[in-house]
């Protein structure tokens, strides 16, 4: 073996292993920002989380409220009725306590 090869993979061997995701993220794949949703129609928020070393699962909210837990990390979720007007959806990661971690992503859509 050369006499350069293993003073390097030793070297490599003793550095720690980082998540790529390590400060987390929030995707909301669908519906887009400013979309136009349907009052009547049955609407989707869909997702991609990671949610990072302090998160542990989601919660969801409009205009604020919370209206759901999310526990898968990607997925899809049925919403209820929205009223017509300007409503901000939003995904927060939280940490076991519910406690959000600053971990979120928003979108305004206009239902009519």
């Amino acid at each position: 073996m050369n006499k350069l090869v293993l003073p390097m993979l030793l070297a490599l061997a003793a550095l720690p292993v980082v998540a790529q995701t390590e400060a987390g993220s929030v995707t909301i794949v669908s519906p887009a920002d400013g979309a136009k949703l349907d009052a009547m129609a049955e609407n989707r928020i869909s997702y991609d989380v990671a949610p990072g070393p302090k998160g542990d699962h989601t919660h969801l909210y409009v205009d604020g409220k919370e209206v759901a837990v999310l526990r898968q990390l990607k997925g899809s979720y049925t919403l209820a009725s929205l009223a017509p007007g300007v409503r901000e959806l939003c995904i927060k990661v939280v940490n076991k306590n519910h406690t959000p971690i600053g971990i979120e992503k928003c979108v305004k859509v206009k239902v009519e």
